[in-house]
C-alpha cells in the first residue's frame, strides 16, 4: 500500500463517519510509520469530516502507528482504547479529544 492509498481509504471511511454530534473543532494528526510512511490529517468542524495529506501544526492529537493499524481503528475492527494499551499507537495531545475518534470510527 501506498501512502496514497491509505489517505485515500482514510478519507472513503471518514467521508460516511457521522461527526454531527461532535461540537466545535477538533484536528488529529496522523504519523504513519512503516509502509506508506508519510503525515496527514483528520479534522472535524461544522459537522464533517476532512482528511487532508499534510501536516496539520495546529493540531488537537497527534497518533502515531502503522497503516495496518490506523485503518483496523478506522474500520472499526481495533479499538482505539485498546490499541493505546497495547502500545500499537502512540498519542500525543489531548486525550478527551483523542476519544472523540471512538465515538465516530468504525460506525456507517
Amino acid at each position: 500500500m501506498t501512502y496514497e492509498q491509505l489517505v485515500e481509504q482514510v478519507q472513503g471511511i471518514a467521508q460516511k463517519a457521522d461527526v454531527s454530534g461532535i461540537e466545535g473543532h477538533v484536528a488529529f494528526q496522523f504519523n504513519i510509520e512503516g509502509e506508506a510512511a508519510g503525515a496527514f490529517y483528520l479534522e472535524f468542524k461544522e459537522g464533517k469530516a476532512y482528511v487532508e495529506p499534510y501536516e496539520y501544526y495546529d493540531r488537537d492529537v497527534l497518533i502515531t502507528c502503522t497503516a495496518q493499524t490506523l485503518l483496523k481503528i478506522m474500520e472499526g475492527k481495533l479499538d482505539p482504547v485498546l490499541a493505546f494499551t497495547l502500545k500499537k499507537i502512540r498519542v500525543e495531545g489531548d486525550l478527551g479529544k483523542a476519544l472523540l475518534l471512538k465515538e465516530v470510527v468504525g460506525k456507517k
